[in-house]
């Protein structure tokens, strides 16, 4: 009886074991078939992303186009991205390379940042010198949205040099900017301290804001001296009208000093001219679209509802560097910047 009992024992626990290993195999089919669903749902995402309707207005679709290519940038693998900056070397010599930073790429990483300058500099090296060759440094600073001149180090002493002679304001910056309205006068300065404030809103936010050490008196309609704000940094930018057309203007900005975003924040609180595309300091008091002026919407052949994705026509047009001689740098616009010149009639030659 003992025999039996433990034969049907030996025989239901083969049993178990085969139907065990059934149901470990089957789970295994099934959650290999899960894995391949999701595989094949984000295949026909991408090709559904693709196939879009593609927008019939030649604006929209530089509009799209650009916004794309920023998406793809924190996509590709940084030896492409260093590939990319390469290829936009401006000028190198034994102690800087200088590159034309593309529109949409972060010079530092951060939340959300696969893919920024800093991260691929080492890969960059290599491809402008050899496999031993040391990792370039960042001698200075551009905002995502901004495109334009950008100097690097091939050396730490190099750097350190550099960047004292940014911070000592003898490295001469002359950026191009689109903006809304027409400054006035059209040649000037704009020499008012900046603060980084919090926006009280129903999405708070912090933007950096104009800090005047005077203010008007009701009474006499007086400028009269004010405390200076203990945070406020000295900001001083010079600026002069190249061109006007379709409520529109073409600017030639030198920032004497460094402030984070000095120049958006000059031209939009100080001037009145917020810079196209800059969705940011064209209000204060609220993160919205910029509202373009019906001309400018005319000429761009754009529809309010997708300014929105309007690119910042922000650009950093030349840079001179006084190292053992002076190194002129200049930089062409992007496409996208000279299509709205040529959309916008902003024909610098003829104003």
């Amino acid at each position: 009886m003992a025999a039996v009992s433990g034969e049907l024992w030996r025989r239901s626990a083969a049993g178990l074991n085969r139907a065990v290993r059934s149901v470990c195999g089957t789970g295994r089919v099934l959650a290999g078939a899960v894995r391949a669903e999701e595989m094949a749902e984000r295949l026909r995402e991408r090709k559904r992303e693709e196939k879009q309707e593609v927008p019939k207005d030649p604006a929209q679709r530089r509009v799209r186009k650009l916004a794309m290519l920023s998406k793809k940038l924190q996509q590709v693998h940084p030896n492409v991205l260093a590939k990319i900056l390469k290829e936009g070397t401006l000028y190198q010599n034994e102690e800087i390379v200088v590159i034309n930073k593309p529109y949409g790429l972060p010079v530092h990483g951060g939340p959300g940042v696969k893919n920024c300058i800093t991260d691929v500099l080492p890969v960059l090296a290599k491809m402008l010198e050899n496999m031993k060759a040391e990792p370039l440094h960042l001698c200075h600073r551009l905002d995502k949205e901004t495109t334009g001149v950008m100097v690097l180090a091939r050396n730490k002493e190099a750097a350190e040099r550099i960047r004292l002679l940014f911070k000592t304001r003898q490295v001469e910056k002359i950026y191009w900017a689109i903006s809304l309205g027409d400054p006035d006068p059209a040649e000037g300065i704009v020499d008012i301290p900046i603060v980084e404030k919090e926006v009280q809103s129903h999405q708070s936010h912090y933007k950096m804001t104009l800090a005047p050490n005077y203010r008007l008196s009701p009474e006499e309609g007086k400028a009269v001296k004010v405390r200076k704000s203990r945070d406020a940094e000295s900001a001083v930018t010079r600026y002069r009208r190249l061109a006007r057309s379709s409520a529109c203007s073409l600017l030639e900005l030198q920032p004497i000093t460094g402030v984070k975003h000095q120049i958006r924040v000059h031209l939009a609180y100080g001037l009145g001219c917020p810079i196209l595309g800059d969705h940011k300091y064209s209000h204060w008091s609220k993160l919205a679209p910029q509202k373009l002026p019906e001309i400018t919407l005319k000429r761009l052949k754009l529809k309010q509802s997708k300014a929105r994705h309007l690119p910042l026509h922000l650009h950093a047009h030349r840079l001179a560097l006084p190292l053992d001689k002076r190194i002129d740098l200049v930089c062409k616009p992007p496409p996208f910047f000279l299509k709205t010149l040529e959309k916008l009639e902003l024909d610098i030659a003829t104003d």
